[in-house]
C-alpha cells in the first residue's frame, strides 16, 4: 500500500495555475503536445503545459532515491515528518544529484543530464499531479533548478489521481527501456519487493520490469540476504545501509548462481561458501577475487592466515530446540557458524568505519584495525587460491577440448542424417575434413603417449587405433 503524504502547502495555488494553463492549451489553435501514460491499465493521453520550476514539489515517495534516504538519518526523519517542508525538499534535491552508492559525492550522470539540458533544452515532459507533485521528472527538475531555468514542461494527471496512482505511474514510466537514467540496482529490487508485498504475481511483476521471473526471484533472494546483513552489522548506533551494496550487483548475482548450484550437492557447503563470499564482498574485493572463494577456501587457505583473535569457534550443539513447540532440529554446522561469526565481525567493523561521527576515536580505530587485519588475511589467502585455480584450469583444458570435439562430432552425425534425406552432402569437402581429423588424431596420440605414463582405456584405444593406421 502506498503511503499518503497529504497535500503540499501550495496545492490550491498550483491547482488554479494548472487549470488556467490547461484551459489556455484547450483554447489555442496550435498543435497541442500530449504525453501517453499507462493510466489504470489503459494508455491515456495527457495535456502538456509549462509550470514554474519553483512551484513544483519533489515526490517524497519516489523510488529513485529510496535506498539513499538512509544516508543522513536526521534528514530522513525530517523528510518523513514534514515531506513538503524546505528541509525535506532540500534533502530530496541533494539525493537526486548525488551518486547512488555514496550520496556524499556528486553523480557524474547528473552532470551529463545538466549538460544535455543546457545544450538541447528539455526533450521530454515531466508528469505532475494537479497539486504540483512530480510523478516523473524529479531528477530533471533538480537539474533545471541547478541551471536556473524558470519553467518546466509537464503533463498533468487527472483530478482523481491518488497516491496509489502516483506510485504505479512512476514505476511504469521509469521502467521503460528508453528512459535515460535507470533506477539504481538497490532501488530497483526494492521496487520489486514492494510490488510483491502488494500481492502481485511475480510473473506480472517480471513483465512490467521487462525481465524474467527467475531474475526477479534472484533479486528477491539477494535483497533478503542484504537485509539480513544489515541487521547483523548493527553495532550500537552504527549500521550498514542498503546503498552500501550498490556497486556489488554482479558479485551478488554470481553468489546466488553459485549458491544454487552448490546447494544441489550440499546445503552446508553452500552456506559455508556464501558466508565467506559475503565477507569478501563486504571487504571490497574484485569480482575475479570473489570467484576464487569456493566451499574449501576457508579451510585450505584462509584459516592458516587469519589471526587467532578472529578464529571464533561457537560452542558446538548437536540440536537446537524450537521454543514453544518442544521439537528439535539439527544445529548449524560449526564451520558455517564460525564463518558467520567472521562475517559479522567484518560487517560491524565496516558499519563503525562508515559512521565515524557517531563513534569514539578508539572504537573507530579498533574497527579499522579489525577490517585491515581480515582484509590482509583474505588477500594473502587469495594468492595460493588463485594459483591453484589456474592449475586446475590448465588441468581441465585438454579434457574440456576433447569434450567439445565430441559434441561437434555428435552434431555432425545428426547433420549427416539430415543431408542424406535431402542429398545435400558435399562429399569431397567431407572427405577432406575426415583426412584432417585423421592427422589431428595422430598428433594427439603422439602427445598423449609422451604425456601420460599409465594410459587408461580411452588413451590406450587412441594409441592402438593410430598404431594400426600406421
Amino acid at each position: 500500500m502506498s503511503k499518503d503524504f497529504g497535500r503540499p502547502p501550495l496545492a490550491e495555488e498550483n491547482r488554479e495555475l494548472v487549470e488556467q494553463r490547461l484551459k489556455e492549451v484547450a483554447e489555442s489553435t496550435g498543435v497541442r503536445e500530449t504525453q501517453t501514460v499507462d493510466w489504470r491499465g489503459m494508455p491515456a493521453h495527457f495535456e502538456v503545459i509549462d509550470m514554474p520550476v519553483d512551484a513544483l514539489y519533489y515526490n517524497p515517495g519516489t523510488h529513485r532515491i529510496r535506498a539513499q534516504r538512509s544516508h543522513d538519518p536526521a534528514s530522513d526523519r525530517k523528510l518523513d515528518g514534514a515531506p513538503w517542508s524546505p528541509d525535506g525538499q532540500a534533502y530530496l534535491h541533494h539525493l537526486l544529484k548525488a551518486l547512488p552508492s555514496d550520496p556524499s559525492k556528486p553523480d557524474p550522470e547528473f552532470a551529463v543530464l545538466m549538460e544535455s539540458l543546457r545544450e538541447f533544452k528539455q526533450n521530454d515532459p515531466g508528469l505532475i499531479t494537479r497539486d504540483g507533485v512530480l510523478v516523473n521528472g524529479n531528477t530533471r527538475r533538480a537539474a533545471l533548478k541547478e541551471l536556473g531555468v524558470a519553467s518546466m514542461r509537464v503533463a498533468v494527471l487527472p483530478e482523481s489521481c491518488t497516491w496509489e496512482d502516483i506510485n504505479t505511474v512512476e514505476l511504469s514510466l521509469q521502467l521503460r527501456k528508453e528512459h535515460r537514467r535507470d533506477y539504481s540496482y538497490i532501488n530497483r529490487i526494492l521496487a520489486i519487493e514492494e510490488q510483491c508485498a502488494a500481492g502481485r504475481h511475480l510473473s506480472d511483476i517480471a513483465r512490467e520490469f521487462r525481465t524474467t521471473k527467475a531474475k526477479c526471484e534472484q533479486d528477491l533472494w539477494i535483497l533478503t540476504a542484504l537485509q539480513d546483513l544489515l541487521e547483523r552489522s548493527r553495532d550500537g548506533e552504527a549500521q550498514l545501509r542498503l546503498m552500501d551494496f550498490e556497486q556489488h550487483q554482479e558479485k551478488l548475482r554470481e553468489l546466488h548462481r553459485r549458491y544454487v548450484k552448490e546447494s544441489a550437492v550440499s546445503k552446508e557447503q553452500a552456506d559455508l561458501m556464501k558466508e565467506t563470499r559475503l565477507a569478501v564482498i563486504v571487504l571490497g574485493f574484485s569480482k575475479t577475487d570473489v570467484r576464487l572463494v569456493e566451499p574449501d577456501f576457508r579451510a585450505r587457505y584462509l584459516d592458516q592466515r587469519l589471526p587467532d583473535e578472529f578464529k571464533i569457534q561457537p560452542a558446538a550443539a548437536a540440536v537446537v530446540t524450537i521454543p514453544g513447540l518442544g521439537r528439535s532440529v539439527k544445529a548449524a554446522d560449526p564451520k558455517v557458524a564460525s564463518a558467520k561469526e567472521l562475517t559479522n565481525l567484518v560487517l560491524k567493523a565496516k558499519a563503525v568505519e562508515g559512521a565515524p561521527a557517531d563513534v569514539s576515536p578508539d572504537r573507530y580505530a579498533a574497527a579499522t584495525r579489525t577490517r585491515k587485519a581480515v582484509w590482509q588475511a583474505v588477500e594473502d589467502a587469495l594468492v595460493p587460491a588463485g594459483k591453484d585455480a589456474r592449475v586446475r584450469k590448465r588441468k581441465q583444458a585438454a579434457p574440456d577440448r576433447i569434450s567439445d570435439a565430441c559434441q561437434d562430432i555428435e552434431q555432425c552425425v545428426t547433420d549427416l542424417v539430415m543431408s542424406r534425406a535431402s542429398s545435400s552432402l558435399d562429399e569431397e569437402a567431407y572427405d577432406e575434413a575426415i583426412v584432417k581429423l585423421r592427422g589431428s588424431l595422430s598428433k594427439l596420440a603422439v602427445e598423449s603417449m609422451r604425456s601420460i605414463k599409465a594410459p587408461g582405456d580411452g588413451v590406450s584405444w587412441l594409441l592402438d587405433a593410430v598404431r594400426q593406421e600406421s
